[in-house]
Formats: structure tokens, C-alpha cells, sequence
């Protein structure tokens, strides 16, 4: 088991690799081809003409996550993962950040009238009366504008605990669940302090590292003195105590609230990278071809001898762990790499229906329709027969659970899968994530940062061919952000608007 599990208490045994995998194969069908699969349960299309797949239905869900806990202790950490993992499954997810609103209001107070407000340690003492009644009404403004949101559209709104139970009782169709971060680890404390003092926060833009260390430190004790943990045996809760080593759940309902909790048991922040390669270049590559299943071109085959070479420099001496789809190119590709391997069907390549073995410009003559209707939505898009990559992102939910549980791993895979994989941890858009480039013959290493991912790519001078087809119509194409730090200040609608970390 890796050392990135959570407890065998809730849910991750040692054979947790074994089980996912046994879960992976036989919750396809007892079929021994996904394709074949895809193609009973897809709905009947207009003949000759593919299906778009319209997102699900999520109106009915209507959630407030509230943060519980002390500062330096992970909230951010985590309401920023759960964010990302919702809105990948297409939830509408915001975070309503009172200290944003705070700084926001503050900012703009400065601009009008020249009075600058200090938000040291004082401010946030509760012996300050003053400062304790406008932080009171900066969280409930905080909180009636997530409402508002809910009633306009949104399912999942994240804030802070502060007189939330109350106010969303009053509120038809509204649950909350309070999600706590406890931590007594000081090494976890002490790089949140370093973090919190080293990211550019505007409450310290005028003091030194070691002058904003001592007030934020100052802060936790005011916080300290007043903090309760939550006892009410009646509340929906998650206790995550040091993000990920245990997890307490409480009253947890429902298919929503009961994924959000399953995925947050799942994280740690132990320092990790995940490495992503897609199979070495394929006869189908070659011949432009999509999906079947292949052998590597003799260029494919160099590259899968040249990859343990570049593995070992970048991975050093650190374990590792190889993932590959069924898919002969994956297998062959990961075949000499000397480390543990796991076998997923989840991880086979996009399913191109009626289309697959064709090459584009086949499909252009016999298919016409489905060819500009791929074009006009490729992201919701559904090949006859086939899938959309809105199928695939369902499909590698668990591989993404997974993906968080883990410590070092390569994805040997396939270049729609990365390009879904790729957009979780870059945060990226369902409608760019068609378009993100995943060249051959490159690894990508994605490190996981609290508030991104730092990304280097590793390309090997062997030559392929050019399997991207670039976003149409459009002057720039889709590319991830590359800032992994904290984002204090939304755009000027900010007061009418609450933040949202994107």
C-alpha cells in the first residue's frame, strides 16, 4: 500500500490497487471490449449522425460546505481541491472567501477615501469589538450572496462556519455540510505559516517575513482562544485531521454530499509528482488513423527503450508506480520500464464508435455530419456508436480518486485520457480540455502545489508524428495557467460579486 493511503479504517485496505482494479474491469460488463459496451448502453442517434450529450441535471442539488477550523490548518488546501474535483464533474462550485470580501472592501474604501484599515492580529482579537461586529457583517453579506447564488443555478457554495446552520435552515432545498480541518502537526502548521507570509498577502504588503510571521502567528492565537471544535451530534460533518491522515464522518446523506466526502478522505499532502506519457507512436499514428488497437512504429518501439533512461533521471531513486490502459501500445510502451504496473480498462482510449480505424479525412467523406458536429462541440460530441470525452471524464472518476490516494505514478496513456487527467490538476475548462496538447514522446510531471501544479515537460528526441488538431475558429489556443500561489483579490465587481478560486 502506499504511504499516500489514507487508514484502512475508512475504506483503503492494502489490496486497495487489487480491489480498484477487480472494481475497474467488472463494473464495465462481463464483456471483455469496453467498445463493445459503449455501444448497448450509448442512446440511439440519428442514423449516420453522432449524438451530442447534454450535461447532467444537477439543478436539484443544493449544498453549503463550511469551513471549520483554525488558520494554517488547510482549509484553503482543501476547499481550493474540492472546487477543482466538483466543477471537473460539472458541478457549478464557488468559494465565498469572507477574508477576499474583507480585503476587497478594504481596498476599494482606500481608493475612495484614502483611509487605509489595519488588519493585523488586533483585528481579528475578539476583545475588539468593533472589528468583531463588521467581520460579522462582512460574513453575513458573505453568506447572503452564496445564497442568492444557489437560487440562481449554483449546487455546491463553500464558506466560512461563522451563524451558517441558521440562516440556511430558512432556505427550501439548501443542506449544509461542515467540513473541519484539525492538524496538531507542526512540520504541516509551520509551511501553511510560511505559505500564508510568503504569498504576496496585501494584510502584510508593508511588513517583513518575520514581522508578518509574528502578527499571522498572533492572529492563531486570537482564533485559539475562542475556537470549538464540532460536538453537535446532529451536524453533517467531515472531520479531516491533518489533511488526510484521518477522517471522522458524521451524518452524511445523500449521493452528493456522500461523494464530496469520499473524495476529501482521499487527499494528503505528502510531496508527490504524477507523470504523464503517452504511448510511444503507433502504426495507426502513423497512418492517421484513430483509436484501435495497434502496434508501436518502429519510432514507438525507440521511444519505449529510450523511456526507463529518462524515468530514472527524472524519478531518481524514489518509488514508483507505472498505469496503463488494456490497450497493446500502452502495455508494449511501459513494458520495459522496471517498476510495479497496474493494468486500467478505465484508462482505454476515447471510443471512436462507427469511426474507429478511420482516418479524418475518412470520416469527413462517409460521415460529413458528424465530422462539423464534432467540430462545432467536441467536448459534449458522442461518436455513433461511441463516446464523448464527456463519457470519458465520467469513467475516470475512480482513476482520479485514486490518482489522489497515490504517491509517485506514471499514467502510460492515451491522448484524449491524458488530455481529461491533464485538465483535473491544471484546473482546466471542459471546452478547452479537447484542445490541450499532449504531444508523443514527451513526459509531463505535474507536482502538486496548494494552490496549483507546478509543470515540466521531458521531451525525447525521437521523432513522431503531429497527432493535434487544433482548437477552429479561435486566434489563441486553450493552454494552462502557470501561477501555483494564492489569488487575494477578485475583479472589481468584487462587492457585488463574491470570489471564486478558479
Amino acid at each position: 500500500m502506499s504511504p499516500g493511503i489514507p487508514p484502512a479504517a475508512f475504506g483503503a485496505s492494502g489490496l486497495s490497487g487489487q480491489i480498484l482494479k477487480e472494481f475497474d474491469l467488472t463494473t464495465s460488463s462481463s464483456s471483455t471490449n469496453l467498445r463493445k459496451l459503449s455501444q448497448t448502453t450509448a442512446p440511439d442517434p440519428i442514423r449516420g449522425i453522432g449524438s451530442k450529450i447534454e450535461k447532467p441535471d444537477y439543478s436539484e442539488s443544493k449544498i453549503v460546505v463550511a469551513m471549520v477550523g483554525l488558520p494554517a490548518r488547510g482549509k484553503s488546501y482543501l476547499s481550493n481541491k474540492l472546487t477543482i474535483y466538483l466543477k471537473w464533474l460539472e458541478y457549478d462550485v464557488k468559494v465565498f472567501n469572507v477574508g477576499q470580501l474583507r480585503r476587497s472592501r478594504a481596498k476599494q474604501k482606500a481608493e475612495q477615501s484614502g483611509i487605509r484599515e489595519d488588519h493585523g492580529a488586533a483585528y481579528f482579537s475578539h476583545d475588539n469589538e468593533q472589528a468583531t461586529q463588521t467581520r460579522d457583517r462582512l460574513a453575513s453579506d458573505s453568506l447572503d450572496m452564496l445564497i442568492d447564488w444557489l437560487k440562481q443555478g449554483g449546487n455546491v457554495g463553500i464558506h466560512g462556519k461563522q451563524k451558517i446552520e441558521k440562516r440556511v435552515a430558512r432556505e427550501k432545498g439548501m443542506q449544509v455540510i461542515f467540513l473541519e480541518s484539525i492538524c496538531d502537526d507542526p512540520a504541516i502548521i509551520a509551511a501553511n505559516v510560511a505559505l500564508k507570509v510568503q504569498s504576496g498577502d496585501p494584510d502584510y504588503a508593508s511588513h517583513s517575513r518575520e514581522e508578518a510571521k509574528r502578527d499571522f502567528l498572533r492572529r492563531i492565537e486570537a482564533y485559539e482562544k475562542v475556537y470549538e471544535t464540532i460536538t453537535e451530534p446532529h451536524l453533517s460533518y467531515v472531520r479531516i485531521k491533518n489533511v488526510g491522515d484521518e477522517s471522522t464522518l458524521s451524518h452524511i446523506n445523500g449521493y452528493l454530499q456522500s461523494r464530496i466526502a469520499f473524495f476529501l478522505m482521499n487527499l494528503h499532502v505528502k510531496p508527490r509528482s504524477i507523470f504523464f506519457s503517452r504511448h510511444g507512436e503507433s502504426m495507426f499514428n502513423v497512418e492517421g488513423k484513430i483509436g484501435g488497437d495497434s502496434p508501436l512504429s518502429p519510432r514507438g518501439k525507440q521511444y519505449a527503450s529510450a523511456l526507463p533512461k529518462l524515468v530514472k533521471e527524472v524519478i531518481g531513486d524514489r518509488p514508483l508506480t507505472i498505469w496503463t490502459s488494456t490497450l497493446a501500445r500502452t502495455i508494449e510502451t511501459a513494458d520495459q520500464l522496471p517498476y510495479p504496473k497496474l493494468t486500467w480498462k478505465s484508462l482505454d482510449e476515447l471510443d471512436a464508435g462507427v469511426c474507429d480505424g478511420m482516418t479524418y479525412e475518412e470520416i469527413e467523406v462517409q460521415y460529413p455530419e458528424d465530422a462539423a458536429n464534432r467540430d462545432n462541440d467536441k467536448f459534449n460530441y458522442r461518436y455513433r456508436g461511441g463516446e464523448s470525452y464527456r463519457d470519458v471524464v465520467v469513467r475516470l472518476e475512480p482513476v482520479i480518486m485514486e490518482l489522489e490516494r497515490q504517491e509517485d505514478v506514471l499514467v502510460v496513456g492515451h491522448q484524449a485520457i491524458l488530455r481529461c487527467l491533464y485538465a483535473y490538476f491544471r484546473d482546466l475548462s471542459q471546452e478547452d480540455l479537447p484542445y490541450i496538447k499532449i504531444p508523443l514522446h514527451t513526459v509531463i510531471k505535474l507536482t502538486p502545489k496548494a494552490y496549483g501544479c507546478d509543470e515540466e515537460r521531458f521531451p525525447v528526441a525521437i521523432e513522431a508524428v503531429d497527432t493535434h488538431r487544433p482548437k477552429p475558429n479561435v486566434t489563441r489556443q486553450p493552454e494552462a495557467s502557470h501561477h501555483t500561489s494564492r489569488q487575494y483579490f477578485a475583479d472589481t465587481d468584487e462587492i457585488q460579486s463574491p470570489t471564486v478560486f478558479e
